[in-house]
């Protein structure tokens, strides 16, 4: 079983910024892909961000691209979601992902890629 630990969630006005961490610290023995999806009470969980096992290949959601930002530590599992110019449309449970066995190259998008989760972290965005 891997436990990922989310942390960075939090109260924030509009326009603000936060920043997401994710670890896997009981998984070291390989690099995997990984991913951020949100949600909200009465709704399917979405996808927000995606990247790929090195880094460099990263995917977003339309309704977040260019003011969200998703990063990884090189060399362990762990990942980065930078959220700027924050909305209340934003807020949400933000949930981090994980994939084992992924290709090298890709990012996964879709909810049944992923093998692991978080068990969330809160984002509101008011006023």
């Amino acid at each position: 079983q891997v436990h990922l630990v989310e942390s960075g969630g939090g109260l924030v006005q509009p326009g603000d910024s936060l920043r997401l961490s994710c670890a896997a610290p009981e998984r070291t023995t390989s690099i995997d892909p990984m991913g951020w999806f949100r949600q909200v009470p009465g709704k399917d969980r979405e996808f927000v961000a995606a990247i790929n096992r090195s880094g460099g290949r990263s995917a977003y959601a339309d309704s977040v691209k260019g003011r969200f930002t998703i990063s990884r530590d090189g060399i362990k599992n762990a990942e980065f979601l930078q959220m700027n110019s924050l909305k209340p449309e934003d807020t949400a449970v933000y949930y981090c992902a994980l994939k084992s066995r992924g290709n090298l190259d890709r990012y996964y998008q879709k909810l049944d890629d992923y093998d692991y989760w978080g068990l969330g972290i809160q984002v509101t965005v008011s006023s």
